[in-house]
């Protein structure tokens, strides 16, 4: 497979991803009550369709599919359990925007949800993608198997919480409010959890779901830890020097907030040599997992990691 060929079929199946992901929450964000609920709320409702629907790489999605289609599953389960992933990244992204966090007006070329409804609707509609996406992975529909229901919301719940995703947002500011330099060893567990952790979660979550063996699983997430950690070197990188158009949200805020990011810890340079070596290491657990050719679409996405523009 030449190197062409390989990323014109990442890209397609980048494409692909996206398209039946957006589908799939659109068809999930509808206004008909699943059983056991009483109402859905229209304006709550369009302020998740909002901050859901319409936009960005879908990348947490396309990791889970693509892993569970190295196992050769593919089915609508696969897609819902992407989906729940994909609903609990845009609630910390409706979260990070507020006025109280990140303070931003702008995400994906488009007004933030509490710009676009007010501040109380974007926190709720945070909190209604997180409670769903746990609904989503629960229910029979994305597998037959309870014990991997049970396992993938687990999962979720350990990415998404206190020693993940949240815990990392909790450092993330108070390492703002700091005075000294920040050390590259907080940084990299910082990012780790707020960051890394959803997206190694995608990779064992499609691992999960595609019944890979104890060595499989051990180089998936190898290679899940170092594809996020490239992932967010070069968002710092992209946030130090990237356009705002490209990016489709204020670049430069990272340095004005005394952010902990490895650009500040250990300058430009040195970033984009970790960031690059990062990437190797995602590649080179995927040669240890003996996937061979299975494996390309997975190897572009950690090349893709590190040359986006956006």
């Amino acid at each position: 497979m030449t190197a062409d060929f390989a990323r014109d079929q990442f890209a397609a199946r980048l494409i692909a991803v996206a398209e039946a992901t957006e589908a799939m929450l659109d068809s999930l964000l509808q206004p008909h009550c699943l059983p056991g609920e009483k109402d859905r709320p229209t304006r709550l409702l369009d302020a998740m369709r909002y901050a859901a629907l319409g936009g960005g790489k879908r990348l947490r999605p396309f990791l889970l599919v693509e892993t569970a289609r190295l196992f050769g599953l593919e089915d609508e389960g696969v897609l819902r359990a992407a989906c729940a992933l994909e609903m609990i990244h845009c609630y910390s992204l409706v979260h990070d925007d507020l006025p109280a966090m990140d303070d931003d007006d702008l995400r994906r070329g488009r007004p933030t949800v509490h710009k676009a409804f007010d501040e109380a609707a974007a926190i709720l509609a945070g909190d209604g993608l997180l409670t769903y996406a746990f609904d989503i992975v629960a229910d029979a529909p994305t597998h037959d198997d309870p014990t991997v229901r049970a396992d993938l919301t687990l999962m979720l719940a350990r990415a998404a919480g206190l020693g993940g995703m949240v815990g990392g947002q909790a450092l993330d500011l108070e390492a703002e409010g700091r005075k000294t330099p920040h050390e590259a060893g907080f940084v990299a567990l910082m990012q780790a959890m707020k960051t890394g952790a959803l997206l190694l979660c995608a990779v064992e979550a499609g691992a999960r779901m595609g019944g890979a063996d104890a060595k499989q699983k051990a180089a998936l997430s190898r290679y899940g830890s170092a594809l996020g950690a490239a992932f967010q070197v070069a968002d710092d990188i992209l946030d130090a020097e990237g356009d705002e158009q490209a990016l489709g949200k204020r670049a430069g805020k990272d340095a004005d907030r005394n952010k902990a990011t490895l650009v500040a810890a250990l300058g430009l340079p040195e970033a984009r040599k970790k960031r690059d070596a990062l990437a190797q290491q995602a590649i080179h657990a995927l040669e240890d997992g003996r996937f061979g050719a299975r494996a390309a679409i997975l190897v572009e996405a950690a090349r893709f990691t590190v040359n986006r523009k956006s």
